[in-house]
């Protein structure tokens, strides 16, 4: 699978907020960064090895999700 891992720092959530509330709010499932250890707090991992079509739409999710954030 491919995978990136962005940093969500910015958005002042922890990375288990980030995640449950992106699949609640806007039903797109990415994987906490802390899963991975103490280092990956701040980020998500997200795969994106699916059809073009649903990449683009799980990212117009992703960025009606931060731009709801305050």
């Amino acid at each position: 699978a491919f995978y990136i891992f962005p940093n969500i720092t910015s958005t002042g959530l922890t990375s288990v907020e980030f995640a449950e509330r992106l699949l609640m709010e806007e039903r797109v499932a990415a994987v906490p960064g802390d899963a991975f250890g103490a280092c990956g707090e701040g980020y998500l991992r997200c795969c994106y090895a699916t059809a073009l079509p649903k990449l683009e739409e799980a990212l117009a999710r992703m960025k009606r999700f931060i731009e709801k954030l305050p």
